[in-house]
């Protein structure tokens, strides 16, 4: 019989870090007196007494270990329960807020897909605007990396569980989960206070500097203003392109950087690829407007930059309309979108990894069609990759593409155009956040969705986080029959 114990033991420890995590923006409130204190107390203090009952309820686990199953279902939980509790104080602190839009935005933020329901962001309470930030940030990482700080008193290494999230080290890391994620953390910590730093430097208010930096280390794109980085422009542009290009290379490269050896950062071939393919989607977009348009050079570089990297990296902030910089702008963001930035980062999307071998798997098939008798291993980066790998790898790609055309042709279903339809799964499945469309272009929000086809974006939205087939397998009896 299946044993939830284990798995009920490290989420109720998860929803009780969360539910003190609430106290900061309750601090907030509290400080600036704008009334809403009441509803992160609230929640903070429902979530942790349900997670510390929940925690207590299933400690005697611990004398257990954490079998494959169970880490793959903790994984999917983690992704659909903290929502329920993150949403809390939307609902209580945003009085127009369904419960649907509420965990939309919560489940939104968790999965770092950036896209939102709400308008009005300027006008919100500042503790509103923080804990979008944190959920982005969390999710982005932390929450993850508390659940690993966990694992270990569950007499568990831990690589289930980056083996369930699709973490991949690309070389050697070090030798426990435990502290890949304690050392992971700190670089996350140092990371995003130098953004926040840069940003106040670049005249952001602190809250504005805070909440972005949290967004764009975590690639997750919320931002406490309607105007996203249109209020603004032009340095912090740069500093916002730089940070989010930081946020979606593999961590284990910064952690492996803070140890004084440079070279795998140096030499991965992946963070090499995908800054070629920043550069010529840049270049090509930027040659493509000033060919067709009149605006200055340096403004036409910059705002490409920007959100060119904020599609490709899944992060979702945005300064300009990319639709109205013409047909082929739409489609480099849209091919952008659906490679994401690099595998063992936050962001979604299939990664730059999982393409290369793709690519590599499709050039040494059309050798062997040359000549069918010779020997064509697929490679990356000099090694053989085996069967067993890229057989996967074809199967999630495939499986991506064939989703994004199921899930927009059920949109449809709910009154939607084809367009609007399309950008709201290629958003939502690669966790991207930037919204396309008639339906997204009025508030460039997704308010207007009805709540049906917000609940398709909502579970596309966690699917595209896990990874497909790691919802999938979920369904399987087989699964469950070990």
């Amino acid at each position: 019989m299946f044993d939830f114990r284990p798995v009920g033991y490290v989420m109720g420890l998860l929803v009780t870090v969360l539910g003190f995590s609430m106290l900061v923006p309750m601090t907030l409130d509290y400080v600036l007196g704008n009334g809403n204190a009441h509803a992160f107390l609230a929640a903070a203090l429902f979530s942790t007494l349900t997670g510390g009952l929940t925690a207590l309820a299933c400690r005697s686990s611990i004398t257990g270990t954490m079998n494959m199953r169970q880490a793959f279902l903790m994984t999917f939980l983690i992704w659909v329960i903290l929502p329920l509790f993150g949403c809390l104080p939307f609902m209580i602190g945003v009085p127009e807020a369904s419960f649907t839009d509420a965990y939309f935005e919560a489940v939104s933020g968790i999965t770092t897909t950036g896209s939102t329901v709400f308008v009005g962001l300027d006008d919100f309470p500042a503790g509103i605007n923080l804990w979008r930030g944190m959920l982005n940030w969390m999710g982005g990482i932390g929450i993850a990396f508390l659940a690993m700080i966990f694992l270990p008193h569950l007499r568990v290494g831990g690589m289930q569980f980056f083996r369930a999230q699709g973490f991949d080290t690309l070389g050697k890391t070090l030798p426990r989960a435990a502290d890949i994620a304690l050392g992971l953390l700190f670089v996350y910590v140092g990371l995003t206070l130098a953004c926040a730093l840069t940003f106040l430097w670049l005249g952001m208010s602190p809250l504005d500097a805070v909440v972005h930096a949290m967004a764009a280390i975590a690639t997750g794109g919320f931002s406490p203003t309607d105007a996203s980085f249109g209020k603004y422009v032009g340095a912090p542009e740069y500093a916002g392109a730089f940070f989010m290009i930081l946020g979606s290379l593999p961590y284990i490269r910064f952690m492996q950087l803070a140890t004084g050896s440079a070279a795998p950062l140096l030499k991965d071939v992946q963070i090499r690829a995908y800054l070629l393919w920043i550069f010529i989607a840049v270049g090509a977009v930027s040659v493509y407007r000033l060919l067709t348009g009149d605006d200055p050079v340096e403004e036409i570089i910059r705002s490409s930059l920007f959100n060119l990297v904020s599609i490709f990296s899944g992060t979702g902030f945005f300064s300009d309309d990319v639709s109205s910089w013409g047909p082929f702008a739409v489609v480099v963001a849209a091919c952008i979108g659906v490679i994401g930035g690099c595998t063992s980062s936050s962001s979604g999307a299939l990664s730059v990894f999982r393409v290369q071998v793709a690519f590599a798997a499709i050039r040494a098939r059309i050798r062997l069609l040359h000549s069918p008798h010779r020997l064509e291993p697929v490679r990356y980066d000099g090694r053989t990759v085996a069967d067993d790998i890229v057989g996967p790898i074809i199967l999630h790609l495939t499986s991506y593409i064939f989703l994004i055309g199921l899930l927009s042709l059920m949109l449809t279903f709910h009154g939607i155009d084809i367009e609007s339809a399309f950008f709201a799964i290629w958003t939502s499945i690669g966790n991207i956040g930037f919204g396309f469309g008639p339906m997204v272009v009025r508030t460039g929000t997704f308010v207007d969705f009805p709540e049906s086809a917000k609940w398709v974006l909502i579970f596309t939205m966690i699917m595209g986080r896990l990874g497909l087939l790691a919802v999938l397998i979920l369904l399987l009896p087989q699964f469950w029959r070990g």
